[in-house]
């Protein structure tokens, strides 16, 4: 017998009632001395002891004792077709602690976020893939970008290197910049208002490319040969990218990256799975070594802040602590080979970072101290996550 909608509302109803009696309170504790935001926290499906059958997409996180909802977004993690974590960002202040609750809830209640965190695959200009947030934009180059190159066909790029798209507003623009593109009703190479693409990356690392040193020589891949998209939605997307297997001076190399950008965040997370080195350097470009670095071991972290066109730039990479072992300025007669460095301890095949940028024109970085603050606090956030238990 076909269920009328009043009881389907009815059973809907019963369910959200029996299960407020057990819904699960998460506790989230900041130890550091500043307030925090545009932290991801990750809920598993699994910590919360949900049912196989229980779908993940149908609970909510709220403030306890309010009626305030978090914009929150549940991720495929393994490619199974089944969601199996939920993130949120808290805003929690200094030393303090703060509780939110797991709720079962009508999905139609709460309206439907931006998407700020997006990525693809974009064939339509050769075999990109680029990704951005609120704050950033970035993007890198595939196999038919690397033939046309190496074919000598006009339009080609040949590199492993992470392109910056200075963007300095807080919507979307990846699409719409690649639509002007291909329609030819503009450029992304010119500043309308939204930012451009005025960035060589070239043969260098570019904010964040990953190369080995054998001897006094650097080593690294080609263009990626695969891709893969995670989740895209309005707090994260991630992707992975997979590499050839590259020789280093005789060391065969096997590469695979790991990439997520966050909501709020001006650093991609890049989590690195390569075999066949115990070190692995990563790197940003110098381009007209115009500008000043700065290599601190201490915080974990190096950074370059130059001058671009009418307006300034700072490049940074953040590691965890204890990973990062030394950084080198490394100068060469051909510009796009000269990077400042940092080298990394590879430990069970893996290496983690976030890279990223700041526009001066953008408006939250207007000096070099002002990123290098950014970038030590975001090296005291990640060596001291926020706390989080679930009753």
């Amino acid at each position: 017998m076909k269920l009328t909608n009043g009881i389907l509302v009815l059973m809907l109803i019963t369910s959200l009632l029996s299960f407020s009696q057990k819904n699960k309170i998460i506790t989230i504790s900041n130890s550091l001395n500043t307030d925090r935001e545009f932290e991801t926290v990750e809920i598993s499906k699994t910590s919360l002891r949900l049912k196989a059958s229980d779908k993940l997409e149908y609970y909510r996180v709220k403030e306890l004792g309010t009626s305030t909802y978090l914009i929150s977004q549940c991720v495929d993690e393994n490619g199974d077709g089944i969601n199996d974590v939920l993130l949120f960002q808290p805003k929690i202040k200094a030393l303090a602690t703060k509780k939110y609750e797991i709720v079962l809830t009508v999905l139609d209640i709460i309206k439907e976020p931006t998407i700020f965190c997006y990525s693809r695959f974009v064939p339509e200009r050769t075999d990109d893939y680029a990704w951005e947030n609120n704050k950033v934009a970035f993007r890198t180059y595939g196999p038919v970008a690397q033939k046309m190159t190496e074919d000598k066909v006009k339009g080609g790029t040949l590199t492993s290197g992470i392109d910056a798209w200075l963007k300095r507003v807080e919507y979307p623009v990846l699409n719409k910049w690649y639509e002007k593109y291909t329609t030819g009703t503009g450029t992304y190479h010119k500043d309308t208002g939204e930012g451009l693409d005025n960035f060589h990356v070239g043969d260098s690392r570019g904010i964040g490319g990953v190369a080995v040193k054998v001897d006094s020589m650097y080593y690294y891949s080609k263009n990626f040969i695969s891709w893969k998209t995670i989740t895209t939605g309005p707090l994260r997307t991630s992707f992975t990218l997979t590499y050839a297997d590259w020789d280093a001076k005789g060391n065969k190399i096997k590469e695979v990256k790991h990439i997520s950008l966050d909501y709020g965040s001006f650093l991609s997370k890049f989590e690195i799975e390569v075999s066949g080195t115990n070190t692995i350097s990563t790197g940003i470009t110098l381009h007209n070594n115009d500008g000043k670095t700065e290599s601190n071991l201490k915080a974990g972290w190096i950074d370059y802040w130059q001058p671009i066109d009418d307006s300034e730039l700072g490049t940074g990479i953040v590691f965890p602590k204890n990973t990062m072992i030394s950084a080198e300025k490394y100068m060469n007669p051909n510009k796009e080979l000269c990077n400042l460095y940092a080298a990394l301890k590879v430990v069970n095949n893996k290496v983690t970072y976030y890279t990223g940028f700041g526009w001066k024109k953008q408006g939250e970085f207007t000096t070099k101290e002002a990123w290098e603050n950014y970038l030590t606090n975001y090296a005291t956030k990640i060596n001291n996550p926020l706390i989080v238990k679930i009753k």
